[in-house]
């Protein structure tokens, strides 16, 4: 995939802007996200009649065609509410609802009250089943632009040179409800409905390539294992309890997503800084019907990034909603996350393998050094959802929104998967009609017969929704191969003896979770460690520990005999002769430098700090297209006499665990509420220097690897902490000029020296 080193040019605009070139003037508050509406409301409640609010600049709706794909022409606005007045449902305007209908001020409420029982009735009746895996998610609009590099392998429309096509991507957690936490150690969805002029493509995939298993029959398995325990219905949101140990412990097809699971993937920093797949290997077919093996791949232009586990731990607690609100945010900052779609292409072979991999498991990858991944389009969000329920809630893949071009496998996973969507979207979304809804509907022409049914919005027309007919004209007819007719691949069916089983390929369990191992840098290693010893000390059961000791004894001595001095137990020698692989540093996270796009620096200040320093970093970190977040004592502005500048955090609100980077302006003094009474943060005896939660700000963002600067005496606080001066990744300067460095280190991450290896 293409690559862009980003520290020169980072460094050199920052560098520019700090000497005095031009910046286009800012607002107090221009360039940070999370205003709620598009104006600010007044203080007074308005009394004033007014046409329903526009929505703001980053947020977006459905296309506006018909339940049949049929483009309505319509403004947004002309499919959200209108007009300056409260009314009914079916428009009849209402003077109060506030008070039911009585008999008299204390009388009872009447019978008769039909805008109670309406209002109450919707109520009532506004909440859907929520998925069972994939729960807790969010999602953008944005467009995907085709280099027409695939058009070689496919004749999907959508991939051809130059085609733009709307889309629509969901992530999200697998395990938890939706009030879970977004930070949790989980697999995360990687979903893209593509709106083609051939129909709905889905590419549902996930952030980890492989999966728990290698049959479709097994997947109520897996998720009942990983789910909370049935009698307790805790934990919540995680696999560090019994039941999946005890499931992946005795089902070793799971020890690849397992381990990718425990490794720093399980954590990501954000959805924009998450890789993508799609998991199986499809089927590609271009002009000439020639067919290619292909899997598919997402590049986030940012870089796989990831959290420590102590900064997933806080945020659980501090921002349930990180992932979300960084997603939403960043689009409104106009920093748009962009993915590259790239593809693995293989030979379709009779034995459909490729360097002796089996492209048919899906517990499998074919390493990039093998398959290199050729990019094929990117990928831009660029608008947020202007309601979650109506997009994001309602939003429904499958498998088997497939587009001419591409086509199945036969992925024993991928074939449960194509049966069980459907029978997901019936229950949550109530019935047959949900490629209705606005969120699904293709923007492709649709003659379907398909009639009736729970939430029909389409008025058909016609007397003989059947085939083959006369009264409608012989209409709808069949499309062939020349008019765009989906066809599937006659691929031989290979003959055999009907049987529960699996080829001999499938039973290989070690040796790819042994590459991926291999493949981590020493400071990833050591976070799977971590990883495999937190959760398997959260199991009760020894017999579960210690199975799971022998599952990892196959992979790596050194794994395992580090988590099993973490648990206390004697180390198991192997069952299997450790796999001879060769790593693939395409895997690790580590290592390059990446834009800095939508980065948080946090800027600590005091009442009495130098105004024209705040003023230069904050314009410095803007034209970097990052955001900056002014932490200060207390709320409201700083230099309230001259040119001011708002306060988004104060010493009570900041946690280091939401920045990618913090500047001091100085040492600020004790905060008027630094006492323990009214916050915990600040109890204990107090610092020599500063307020305490300041020097905890510092402490914490020292441990978690993030980029530091200061000046007007911020070494005196860097001391405190007991952070010296010079180590790396901590600037002091005499001004804000020290930002271009502390740049440069943002693009590698973090800084990555703190952490010393043990390995």
């Amino acid at each position: 995939m293409s690559e862009k080193n980003p520290v020169k040019a980072v460094a050199d605009k920052i560098a520019g802007v700090l000497h005095g070139e031009p910046a286009a003037a800012r607002g107090p508050e221009e360039g940070v996200p999370g205003k709620p509406g598009p104006v600010s409301p007044q203080l007074s409640e308005p009394v004033e009649p007014v046409e329903p609010l526009p929505p703001k600049a980053d947020q977006s709706g459905p296309e506006t065609v018909g339940p049949t794909g049929q483009p309505t022409g319509a403004d947004h606005a002309r499919v959200a509410q209108s007009g300056a007045y409260l009314t009914t449902a079916l428009g009849t305007r209402l003077y109060d609802s506030d008070h039911s209908l009585k008999a008299g001020p204390r009388g009872p409420v009447l019978l008769q009250d039909h805008h109670l029982r309406e209002k109450l009735m919707h109520f009532d009746h506004e909440r859907i089943p929520e998925r069972v895996v994939h729960a807790r998610g969010s999602a953008a609009h944005g467009v995907f632009q085709s280099y027409g590099t695939a058009q070689a392998v496919t004749k999907a429309a959508f991939l051809a040179r130059d085609t733009e096509t709307p889309v629509f991507v969901r992530f999200s957690t697998v395990l938890g409800s939706r009030g879970s936490a977004d930070t949790v150690r989980d697999t995360r969805g990687f979903a893209t409905k593509f709106y083609t002029e051939e129909g709905v493509f889905d590419l549902v995939g996930n952030n980890i390539p492989v999966f728990f298993i290698q049959d479709g029959i097994k997947f109520p398995d897996i998720i009942h294992a990983g789910k909370p325990h049935p009698d307790r219905e805790i934990p919540q949101a995680q696999s560090a309890h019994d039941t999946f140990w005890d499931f992946v412990s005795l089902h070793t097809e799971a020890t690849h997503h397992t381990l990718w699971n425990m490794s720093d993937r399980g954590i990501p920093r954000s959805y924009r800084m998450m890789e993508g797949f799609g998991v199986h290997t499809f089927r590609l077919v271009n002009a000439q019907g020639v067919t290619t093996l292909v899997k598919f791949h997402w590049k986030p232009r940012l870089g796989v990034h990831s959290l420590v586990w102590e900064e997933a731990q806080i945020l659980a607690g501090v921002d349930p909603d990180f992932h979300r609100r960084d997603l939403f945010d960043a689009i409104e900052s106009g920093a748009y996350p962009q993915w590259e779609l790239g593809i693995q292409t293989f030979p379709d072979t009779a034995d459909q393998t490729f360097e002796g991999i089996d492209l048919l498991d899906p517990t499998k990858i074919v390493p990039e050094e093998l398959a290199p991944v050729k990019p094929v389009g990117l990928l831009t969000l660029n608008a947020n959802p202007s309601n979650f329920f109506a997009e994001v809630e309602q939003v429904a893949f499958h498998t088997g929104h497939l587009v001419p071009g591409i086509d199945a496998t036969d992925d024993p996973l991928l074939a449960g998967r194509m049966f069980s969507y459907l029978d997901t979207q019936l229950t949550r979304l109530g019935g047959p009609n949900f490629p209705q809804l606005p969120i699904n509907r293709t923007h492709a022409p649709v003659n379907d017969m398909l009639r009736d049914g729970m939430h029909q919005t389409a008025v058909h027309r016609g007397v003989a929704p059947y085939k083959p007919n006369s009264l409608d004209g012989g209409c709808p007819f069949f499309a062939g191969a020349d008019t765009g007719a989906f066809i599937e691949v006659p691929v031989e069916v290979p003959a055999g003896r009907k049987g529960r089983e699996a080829p001999a390929s499938f039973g290989d369990h070690f040796s790819q979770p042994r590459l991926f191992w291999l493949s981590m840098s020493a400071v990833e290693r050591e976070h799977i460690i971590a990883a495999y010893t937190f959760e398997l000390s959260k199991c009760y059961e020894q017999a579960v520990k210690e199975r799971t000791l022998a599952v990892l004894a196959n992979v790596d001595g050194e794994l395992c005999a580090q988590v099993a001095a973490g648990l206390g137990l004697p180390v198991p020698a192997p069952t299997e002769p450790l796999a001879d692989v060769r790593p693939s540093p395409a895997l690790s996270q580590i290592g390059r430098t990446w834009p800095v796009d939508g980065r948080t620096v946090g800027i600590v200040a005091g009442q009495a700090v130098d105004m024209a320093h705040i003023h230069e970093v904050r314009r410095a970190v803007l034209d970097a297209g990052m955001v900056p977040l002014v932490i200060a004592p207390a709320g409201g502005v700083l230099g309230g006499d001259g040119d001011p500048v708002t306060v988004q955090r104060t010493f009570a609100t900041a946690r280091s665990v939401e920045f990618d980077a913090l500047v001091f302006a100085g040492a600020p003094a004790a905060g008027a509420d630094a006492y323990g009474a009214r916050d915990a943060k600040a109890a204990g005896p107090g610092p020599a220097v500063g307020d305490p939660r300041v020097l905890a700000l510092l402490t914490e963002a020292y441990r978690h690897g993030k980029a530091l600067a200061g000046w007007d005496g911020a070494e005196a606080l860097f001391e405190a902490a007991g952070i010296s001066v010079g180590e790396p990744g901590v600037i002091v300067t005499d001004s804000a000029r020290g930002l271009p460095r502390l740049m440069e280190l943002l693009a590698a991450h973090r800084v990555w020296e703190r952490f010393p290896a043990a390995m």
